[in-house]
């Protein structure tokens, strides 16, 4: 690193983990002049270095203004932003004996320290209403994107009961705060108790399914979602794998219903409880459905023939292209967690889930919800 190389270059030559080749880039190399990185090393190497300023940059700030040298001198000097620099004289210097401004750095580092726990109180905290609609509307499961926009549909001229959804998540997961009820975050959709970032999902392997018909010969009104009554559908399953729900979501509206699948989710089983669930529906509802290569719909030339709904399948390891599906599967898990026994539910159970989902506000339909959307769709084909 001294001859010029990068930390990844040197510590591939050397044949060294590149983290120890950043650790002995932390206890002491220097890189020559004009090096990228000179400057965030040169802080790295300084004892207890920081985001913040230390007491002895302030006290070397004070020396060198009083030799008249320039503020992007010292903020090279120091390894910081001009910027940083010519901010910290303006906020932390003062007016001597009311006539010259001057920077006192023990007077600058001690205002500087006072000012840093920032101890206010959020919006959420300073609002009890705001806060109670916040609380109810999560114990009804509703995502903080939602909440959000019915707060500006509900109070469209009470700024002080507008907030963004991170604002909702900070309350919940930055402790400290203690603005809304830390119980509450089993009612968000992940269920998690602190915030994980997005992980890479897993590939399901290909499935041989007789007489497949693969998702590119699906019609183009599928794909444009312009015509309702094309469908996805997939399976959550329950502990030990026994157990198992079906789900199928109309791709215009949202629109969600339910199969029961209590003992087993067979091919057999399965063809059956979706024949039964799709029969409800009026002819013009039933154009398409969409299915992963799962198994469990081996039987699919059966159950077109029962229904007139042709089955088509996504290529391999491709969930997006029944992304409505996903989504709602995500939704479905706040009322029926992976390792739960899906039998111990009935088929009014499933009823009264597919009910509030539809009733559920959702960005991608204007804030409609899938049976407002549902509705009118039937009330302008009637006409």
């Amino acid at each position: 690193m001294q001859q010029g190389y990068s930390n990844r270059e040197a510590s591939r030559i050397v044949g060294i983990n590149l983290r120890t080749g950043k650790d002995g880039a932390t206890a002491g190399i220097r890189r020559p002049p004009g090096s990228r990185s000179l400057r965030s090393e040169w802080r790295l190497r300084l004892p207890g270095a920081s985001r913040y300023l230390r007491e002895e940059d302030r006290i070397h700030i004070a020396d060198r203004l009083r030799e008249k040298v320039s503020i992007r001198t010292i903020a090279a000097e120091l390894g910081r932003s001009p910027s940083t620099v010519s901010r910290e004289i303006r906020r932390n210097g003062a007016l001597w004996r009311g006539r010259q401004w001057t920077y006192r750095p023990h007077a600058a580092h001690r205002r500087a320290e006072e000012r840093r726990p920032r101890p206010n109180t959020g919006k959420i905290g300073q609002h009890a209403e705001l806060r109670d609609f916040i609380q109810d509307h999560l114990t009804l499961r509703w995502s903080p994107e939602q909440i959000c926009q019915a707060l500006r549909a509900r109070f469209p001229d009470r700024p002080e009961m507008h907030v963004v959804h991170e604002t909702i998540y900070q309350a919940l997961y930055v402790q400290g705060r203690g603005e809304l009820r830390r119980e509450l975050t089993r009612a968000l959709r992940t269920g998690r108790a602190r915030r994980r970032p997005h992980r890479q999902s897993c590939k399901r392997q290909p499935r041989a399914i007789k007489d497949m018909v693969l998702i590119s010969d699906r019609p183009a009104e599928a794909a444009d979602r312009a015509v309702p009554g094309h469908w996805e559908g997939d399976l959550i399953i329950g502990k030990d794998g026994k157990s198992a729900i079906g789900t199928l979501v109309e791709r215009t509206t949202r629109y969600v219903m339910l199969a029961h699948l209590p003992v087993d989710h067979s091919a057999g089983s399965t063809r059956d409880a979706l024949v039964e669930t799709v029969r409800t529906l009026p002819p013009h509802l039933r154009r398409s459905l969409t299915w992963d290569q799962g198994s469990e719909m081996a039987s699919h030339q059966e159950f077109t023939l029962a229904t007139d709904i042709p089955v088509y399948f996504c290529n391999p390891a491709s969930p997006w292209q029944r992304g409505s599906n996903e989504n709602t599967n995500g939704l479905l898990r706040q009322y029926f967690p992976k390792g739960t026994d899906l039998a111990a539910h009935t088929r009014e159970r499933l009823d009264s889930v597919a009910a509030e989902l539809n009733s559920r506000p959702r960005k991608t339909l204007g804030w409609e919800t899938p049976a407002e959307r549902l509705s009118k769709l039937l009330a302008t084909t009637r006409q």
